[in-house]
C-alpha cells in the first residue's frame, strides 16, 4: 500500500459493507451500520457507481466480500460463545467489529495494522464514536517486515484462548510473511484457539483481469499471492494447526445467497478457511 495514506482496498470494502448494509433486512446478506460511517463519501459514492459493472467483470466478487462478512460474523459470534477471551484483527483496516458486534464489546481485543491506516483509523473512531472503546488495543505492524512480537507488548495474554480474524488481506501479502504469521500464531496462541482468514487460488494469478490491474494500480496494492485449490488442509496442518474447514464460493452461496438473493453470483477464485491451533 501506499505509505502516507489509508489503504485504498479498506476504504472500498468499507463502501461494499456499507451498500450492502442499507438494503432491506430481507436482502442484505451482512450488516454493518457503522461502514459508512468509516469509509469516504467519495469512495461510497464511487463504489455504488461502479458495483453493477465491477461484480459482472469479476463474476461476483463483491458478492463474495459481502459473503465473507457474514461468515467471520458467524464465526465470531460462535466462538465468543464458545469461550474465546480475546480477540485479534489482524490487517484490521476500517473493520468495525470491534465496535457494533455487542458480544465482542467485553472482550479485549487487538488490532493490527499498517501505521499508516491505523492511524486513520484511530481518528475515525473517535470522530464516530467520540473516543476508543477500553477493549480495544491499537498494535501497529507491517506485516512484511515485522513480526507479531507485538502484541505481546500490548498484553496478549498467551494463555487465554483467542481468535484471530484475518479477512482480506493475504491476497497483499508474501507467502513468507503468511508463514511467518502462521508460524507465531502457532508458536504463542493457547491450543484450542483459532484463525480465520480468505485467500485467492493461485490459478487466479496466471488470469489477466484488467479491472484487478487498474485497482491495483490506483491502490497501490497489488494482489501477489495465492494458494492451490484443494491443498489448504495439508497445508495448515503441516503448521500445527488441527480441525481445518475450507468454505468455497458454492458453499457460501448456499449459505447467504438464498431468496432475493438466489441470482446473486459469488467469485469461484476465493475460499475461506478457519482452523484450530493443536495443542503443544
Amino acid at each position: 500500500m501506499r505509505q502516507s495514506h489509508v489503504s485504498v482496498t479498506a476504504l472500498g470494502t468499507a463502501a461494499m459493507r456499507a451498500i450492502e448494509s442499507e438494503k432491506p433486512t430481507a436482502e442484505r446478506i451482512c450488516y454493518d451500520p457503522l461502514a459508512r460511517l468509516f469509509t469516504e463519501p467519495a469512495a461510497y459514492h464511487l463504489v455504488k457507481l461502479s458495483a453493477g459493472f465491477g461484480e459482472r467483470r469479476t463474476g461476483g466478487a463483491l458478492t463474495f466480500i459481502v459473503c465473507r462478512c457474514r461468515y467471520f460474523d458467524d464465526f465470531l459470534q460462535d466462538s465468543l460463545k464458545s469461550g474465546t477471551a480475546q480477540v485479534v484483527i489482524l490487517g484490521a483496516g476500517l473493520d468495525s467489529r470491534a465496535y457494533r458486534v455487542e458480544r465482542l464489546q467485553l472482550v479485549k481485543t487487538f488490532e493490527v495494522d499498517h501505521p499508516a491506516t491505523q492511524a486513520s483509523k484511530i481518528e475515525r473512531v473517535k470522530k464516530v464514536l467520540g473516543k476508543i472503546p477500553a477493549n480495544v488495543v491499537y498494535i501497529p505492524v507491517d506485516f512484511n517486515v515485522e513480526t507479531l512480537d507485538k502484541l505481546l507488548l500490548g498484553g496478549f495474554d498467551r494463555s487465554l484462548k483467542a481468535l484471530f480474524i484475518w479477512e482480506g488481506v493475504t491476497l497483499y501479502l508474501t507467502h513468507e510473511a503468511v508463514e511467518a504469521t502462521l508460524s507465531w500464531v502457532q508458536a504463542n496462541a493457547a491450543p484450542g484457539s483459532a484463525i480465520i482468514f480468505d485467500y485467492q487460488y493461485s490459478s487466479a494469478l496466471a488470469r489477466r483481469n484488467y479491472l484487478y490491474a487498474m485497482l491495483s494500480r490506483v491502490a497501490g496494492e497489488r494482489r501477489a499471492l495465492g494458494f492451490p485449490r484443494g491443498k489448504m488442509e495439508d497445508f495448515l496442518t503441516g503448521r500445527g494447526f488441527t480441525q481445518v474447514v475450507e468454505v468455497d464460493a458454492k458453499q457460501l452461496k448456499h449459505l447467504y445467497c438464498t431468496g432475493a438473493n438466489q441470482g446473486r453470483a459469488v467469485a469461484e477464485i476465493y475460499a475461506i478457511v478457519h482452523a484450530e491451533v493443536a495443542g503443544r
